[in-house]
């Protein structure tokens, strides 16, 4: 658990540092590089932590990171404006984005899981319940910063979805039209066909193999192989 959330941490930092790196020379930038001094100090906290300790670093990490989220949309459309992370429902467009991605990553990671033999039901950062795949849902989370949220970035910042793509339910919900949805899921499909150099086995592999590879990592470390296991930083 502490491997999992130290890789959720690095990677949302690097989100940031790229945004600074990318759309330098902002008036935003003073916070986000605040925001990624924070989450560097988050992450070396972890080590040693409990597992009680763990999670409350995770969700302090969350909060930074997402109190600076909105800075990393460039496009000027206020429907595109990111206040607060919100889920079941989500409360604005960003939201709807995001739960959708996430979604589509928990189960691919979940398929990954079963195909090295693990349960995604039985996790370690998050608590069994009945239902959810408390494994899936570990394993995920040092990808929703580099694949989940650069996706759902990149789809709003290139106005690849649009305003009127998103309607709102009398509960106050906003969801995807067909079209939107569509879009997602084709940008979705390319991403995972992009190849990056995995910094661990030193390869180069598909993105949307990565969830297979840290779930093999994941099992042999369980199994005795590895001593620890290695989280995927992105770099």
């Amino acid at each position: 658990a502490r491997n999992i959330v130290f890789g959720k941490i690095i990677n949302s930092r690097t989100v940031l540092q790229r945004a600074l790196r990318d759309h330098g020379g902002r008036d935003s930038d003073s916070d986000l590089a605040r925001a990624a001094t924070m989450l560097s100090r988050i992450a070396e906290s972890v080590d040693g932590a409990s597992l009680d300790e763990t999670r409350g670093r995770e969700g302090e990490a969350a909060n930074c990171y997402f109190s600076v989220f909105n800075h990393l949309i460039t496009v000027e459309n206020p429907a595109f404006r990111f206040r607060t992370r919100s889920r079941r429902p989500p409360l604005d467009p960003v939201n709807a984005l995001l739960s959708f991605v996430y979604t589509l990553l928990a189960h691919d990671v979940a398929s990954a899981l079963e195909g090295v033999g693990l349960d995604p039901a039985v996790g370690f950062l998050h608590r069994d319940r009945p239902g959810r795949p408390g494994l899936a849902l570990d394993l995920m989370e040092e990808f929703r910063p580099c694949i989940a949220d650069r996706l759902v970035l990149s789809l709003i910042n290139r106005q690849q979805v649009h305003a009127n793509g998103f309607t709102v339910t009398e509960s106050g919900g906003v969801f995807m039209d067909d079209t939107t949805r569509k879009e997602v899921l084709v940008a979705y499909q390319k991403r995972k066909r992009e190849e990056i150099m995995h910094p661990f086995i030193n390869e180069k592999v598909s993105v949307g193999l990565l969830p297979h590879v840290q779930a093999l990592l994941l099992a042999r470390h369980l199994r005795g192989d590895l001593d620890g296991y290695p989280p995927f930083l992105w770099k």
